[in-house]
């Protein structure tokens, strides 16, 4: 390719400047091609850059978080109804009464201490209910004025 023999494949996948098989282009070689872009990656495929999908419970359950923190955190496995893709939301705020079958609807937003959960349910949506006694914070847990 361009010069450089066939052994030596410049724009081969995985080569970097840090392993062995990696051959620097030439000036010649960036005027002509020039370098390729980084191909930015969605944080939340699941949404297909949607904000919101329902989905349906397919199991409910929890998890412990990682080292420095303690506690049980709540999780669903969900089908989501536009494609028949299965993903794992947390479930925001003390107690819920989800069960399989329940229908919910899904944003984004990581929980940090859970490694590989990407997506978060809305509280007072379809049939997540609520929390009764927030005071703060009470649009994020579908709360209402009391």
């Amino acid at each position: 390719m361009l010069g450089l023999g066939s052994s030596s494949n410049l724009w081969s996948r995985g080569s970097s400047p840090f392993s062995g098989n990696y051959q620097m282009p030439t000036t010649n070689q960036l005027c002509m091609n020039g370098r390729g872009k980084k191909r930015m990656r969605s944080k939340t495929p699941a949404l297909m850059a949607c904000p919101q999908k329902k989905g349906i419970c397919v199991k409910v359950f929890t998890r412990t978080p990682k080292k420095p923190n303690s506690g049980i955190r709540k999780l669903v496995k969900l089908r989501l109804t536009s494609r028949n893709k299965r993903v794992m939301a947390y479930i925001p705020g003390e107690g819920h009464n989800l069960q399989e079958y329940s229908t919910v609807l899904m944003r984004g937003g990581r929980v940090k201490d859970l490694p590989g959960i990407k997506y978060r349910l809305i509280r007072g949506k379809l049939d997540l209910r609520g929390l009764t006694k927030r005071k703060t914070s009470r649009s994020k847990y579908g709360t209402k004025k009391s």
